[in-house]
């Protein structure tokens, strides 16, 4: 709701508070926060920092340095970013930095190039071509795995450690968000490979517990750690992304694959359940990132899009049997796209998802939304 004065006296009060601010901040930093204020915006200062863990559909630039067949630190990527190609895997913002910003913090950094300053708003972990699973993601030779990441976060709490204290470090973590979003490597890269045994060891239920029991495991672990917010993001509708699409006879999303990956959600709903009842002063809220993207596709057009089966920049068959090429001219009307590339989801979307995680209801993010969860 947008900033209504009462009377005349709150009017005058308004503006000697604002003079008294500017003097002391500066013009650009209060007028920042004035329009968060008249927009109806307002930040939580229970969030010091968000801590990020997961994929390509968060990663940053974690891979830019290493012997890695997953990276998208060249142009188009990154096209409509204010950075240019960073290594995110989109034309411009993921779903993390649209969280970051409603947040009131700064676009979080990657991991492999924060500084001292930058990490005590948070760090990004996540890796292009990483999974819960370790052996995920092998085709692409270097990423950086669940359990890997959870090491690096190990790193950063002892390089501050010493600044804050042990003590207060245990407080500030208690108020930082962790955002955690992994598991689609582990079906893409992994399950659904032909060069992985997984799918002659495991069905579809069996890999799904295999994989919720080692990521309640690691989920623990960073409890242990000192977080105690969570925000764990589902799997979305693997079936429907250009990839898959490319392969099907019919041109319609994949219900096997669909289905395939159901029961990894279910399975989830029940760890975090179980994991806000036995770990004490933990919150863990689940991103129906499945019933998110549905959603999308059912009002595509009344949302702008116009465009929900083909990437933005690929080659064959839906744009999505050839990802997205360094110096590909992708699709002018970028916005009007679902997906970005054969795998990803443009700008568009991931801000349209951030926006419904941060505010949005218990149809998409349960049992609280990420800014109920910062005001705690």
């Amino acid at each position: 709701m947008p900033f209504k004065f009462n009377n005349y006296f709150i009017f005058i009060l308004f503006l000697q508070v604002t003079n008294i601010l500017m003097a002391k901040f500066g013009v650009s930093q209060i007028l920042l926060v004035l329009f968060m204020v008249l927009n109806g915006v307002v930040t939580s200062q229970n969030v010091p920092a968000m801590f990020i863990f997961g994929d390509s559909l968060i990663d940053n630039g974690n891979n830019n340095n290493m012997a890695s067949l997953a990276k998208a630190n060249y142009f188009p990527y990154g096209i409509d970013f204010n950075g240019g190609p960073t290594g995110r895997f989109s034309n411009g913002y993921t779903i993390v930095d649209e969280i970051a910003e409603l947040l009131g913090l700064p676009l979080i950094p990657a991991y492999n190039g924060a500084t001292r300053n930058q990490v005590l708003n948070g760090v990004n972990y996540a890796s292009a071509a990483a999974g819960i699973l370790d052996a995920t993601g092998r085709n692409f030779v270097g990423r950086i795995p669940f359990d890997e990441q959870l090491r690096n976060f190990e790193n950063t709490l002892n390089d501050i450690t010493g600044n804050l204290g042990a003590d207060n470090l245990a407080t500030e973590l208690s108020r930082c968000l962790f955002f955690v979003g992994m598991g689609s490597n582990d079906y893409l890269n992994n399950y659904l490979m032909p060069n992985y045994n997984t799918r002659n060891q495991y069905n579809g239920q069996q890999y799904a517990d295999l994989l919720v029991q080692t990521y309640n495991n690691q989920l623990t672990r960073l409890y242990n750690l000192g977080a105690r917010k969570f925000v764990i993001a589902g799997l979305g509708l693997l079936g429907c992304i250009p990839s898959i699409l490319a392969q099907s006879n019919s041109g319609s999303c994949s219900d096997e694959v669909n289905m395939l990956v159901q029961p990894f959600n279910e399975n989830v709903k029940t760890m975090l359940s179980n994991l806000n009842n036995n770990l004490p002063d933990s919150r863990f809220i689940f991103i129906d990132s499945s019933r998110m993207f549905q959603e999308i596709l059912l009002n595509a057009r009344s949302l702008g899009f116009t465009d929900v089966t083909e990437g933005c920049c690929g080659l064959g068959r839906n744009r999505g049997q050839i990802t997205c090429l360094p110096l590909q001219r992708p699709c002018p009307n970028r916005n009007q796209y679902v997906f970005w590339d054969a795998f990803h989801p443009t700008e568009a979307v991931n801000i349209l998802m951030g926006r419904m995680a941060f505010s949005g209801n218990t149809n998409f993010v349960y049992p609280l939304n990420i800014q109920q969860l910062a005001q705690l």
